[in-house]
């Protein structure tokens, strides 16, 4: 489930972090697609209590999949990166990188500076309102429990196999979904949870209403004679 934590957790985190002598890597590649109850809460705010990699990508909230341009914050005031030498560790590293292509680099200034507001509200409603349409499209499905997406591009949804005829697992219930009805979710075994699938709402509307009723054909033509 892609839920939004309550920022008590997060500094609790840290606090665990801080015991152990740790720091605390916090990707938050999604952070900024939030639109559930909870807000969006930056894990840098605990810096004080632990040190922070915060890792943030181009690719999510300015819808440019595939661009693979990103950057990594240290939240670091009490200097404990600085004198461990890692964020010199960090410098030396990207200088060995590899560069982005020139066009992404041209880009990058503008898309920062000058993406008008509205363009973030408006992705975030889509979101919100393709979020609510899949839930309500896999509650309707015997065989599913979605989980409610509160950011994100994504939902989980729980597989209950006892509904299925001749369908043992997640991976199983992807193939044959993918082959007989040309719809690609993910098996939750990729991110260790079996018998789940990971769906993707953030397309158009009108595909997303397709894939639901292409998901739902397949699984009462699959289901368990009752």
């Amino acid at each position: 489930m892609w839920e939004c934590v309550p920022a008590r957790a997060f500094e609790e985190d840290a606090e665990a972090a801080s015991k152990l002598g740790m720091l605390v890597i916090s990707d938050e590649a999604y952070g900024h697609l939030v639109f559930g109850s909870n807000p969006f809460v930056p894990m840098g705010v605990y810096g004080e209590i632990a040190p922070i990699l915060t890792i943030g990508s181009i690719s999510k909230r300015w819808l440019v999949p595939g661009w693979r341009f990103g950057w990594i914050v240290m939240c670091d005031p009490n200097d404990i990166l600085q004198k461990h030498g890692v964020a010199e560790s960090i410098k030396n590293y990207h200088n060995i990188g590899v560069v982005p292509p020139t066009l992404t680099l041209g880009a990058i200034t503008r898309i920062l500076a000058e993406t008008p507001e509205d363009f973030y509200s408006n992705t975030i409603n889509l979101l919100r309102k393709a979020a609510g349409i899949c839930y309500a499209g896999l509650r309707e499905i015997p065989c599913f429990t979605p989980y409610k997406s509160q950011g994100s591009m994504f939902l989980m949804a729980k597989l209950n196999m006892s509904f299925l005829e001749g369908i043992n697992n997640d991976m199983e219930f992807c193939t044959r979904l993918a082959r007989e009805e040309s719809v690609v979710v993910l098996p939750g075994e990729a991110l260790g949870l079996k018998n789940w699938v990971r769906v993707t709402f953030a397309v158009e509307i009108s595909a997303l209403e397709d894939g639901l009723s292409r998901i739902k054909a397949f699984c009462f033509r699959n289901a368990k004679q009752q």
